[in-house]
């Protein structure tokens, strides 16, 4: 798999991402067995960096992806990238209560993924929403000085806007920003990406098949589990999941067209933005089952 590295100071990292959210919260049941293997797969075909976050299943998908890493071939193992979010704060209901941006917070987070996940250090460390009640510049400074430690690789962001960015770059170096963008989830490009471009920062992208919406595989009478989040998404219901879903049949024309599926034509739209937009953007791909991941490479 082609190879970049994340900015002008991230990893060098495998073109596409694996995001390994779904195989443990949000979307309904996952098949323990089945994820693992989908790890495993994605690892043999280049896949280097796996993304997660310590508040997905109160911590299920950092041990679940600590498992597939041991269990996998050194060569293999070695190469893999672990791209942590961090800073959610979980009820004992499973509901959500604010973020947690404290430099000891920060430095707590980071000793429970560091044990879940069975590793020394983490690749790339990121808040996953910033703490209103902390200047970005104390969570960012937190994580530097776990780089400094070495618990560490490079430091993140995720979901800010363009000021915040430069705040964020002005206290250390920034890897990349994770955020979401797709086909149909364009509003980065005004403001976030030309400011990312500027000052040589990466962008991991999530949600390039918008949760599944144009994958090419939804339809109109797919009724969602009780526990699956896109059920109480707009994007999902009524005149909205109409529309869109007529935005996805004029998507699979032109698939049709190149040979190739929705998802892939989904895939490789965020990949040439790159270097449209003079930055590098690695697309995670939600991937459940292996079926999905061989799709998704193509």
């Amino acid at each position: 798999m082609r190879t970049l590295t994340l900015g002008n100071t991230g990893p060098r990292t495998s073109a596409l991402g694996l995001g390994c959210m779904g195989m443990s919260a949000l979307y309904g049941e996952a098949d323990r067995t089945e994820s693992i293997a989908t790890i495993h797969a994605a690892l043999e075909a280049g896949v280097t960096l796996l993304d997660t976050g310590d508040f997905y299943a109160m911590g299920h998908n950092e041990m679940l992806i600590g498992e597939a890493l041991r269990s996998a071939p050194a060569a293999r193992r070695e190469q893999a990238l672990t791209s942590v979010k961090f800073g959610a704060l979980r009820d004992p209901d499973g509901g959500w209560s604010g973020y947690d941006g404290r430099p000891a917070a920060v430095k707590n987070f980071a000793a429970y993924s560091l044990q879940r996940l069975g590793v020394d250090h983490i690749d790339v460390y990121r808040i996953a929403r910033i703490d209103p009640d902390v200047p970005v510049e104390e969570t960012v400074g937190a994580i530097a000085e776990l780089v400094e430690k070495g618990y560490v690789r490079h430091i993140g962001l995720s979901e800010v806007g363009a000021g915040t960015i430069r705040r964020a770059a002005a206290t250390a170096p920034i890897s990349d920003l994770q955020i979401e963008y797709s086909l149909i989830s364009r509003g980065i490009e005004a403001e976030i990406l030309p400011t990312v471009a500027e000052l040589g920062i990466g962008v991991t992208a999530y949600g390039v098949l918008s949760r599944g919406l144009i994958s090419g595989h939804f339809t109109r009478d797919r009724k969602l589990a009780a526990n699956d989040f896109r059920a109480m998404s707009p994007r999902f219901q009524g005149e909205n999941l109409d529309r869109n879903l007529d935005l996805v049949e004029a998507l699979r024309k032109i698939a049709d067209q190149k040979g190739v599926s929705v998802a892939q034509t989904a895939i490789a739209w965020v990949l040439a933005q790159g270097p449209r937009h003079g930055a590098s953007i690695v697309p995670l791909v939600g991937a459940r089952t292996r079926a999905r991941l061989d799709e998704a490479l193509g």
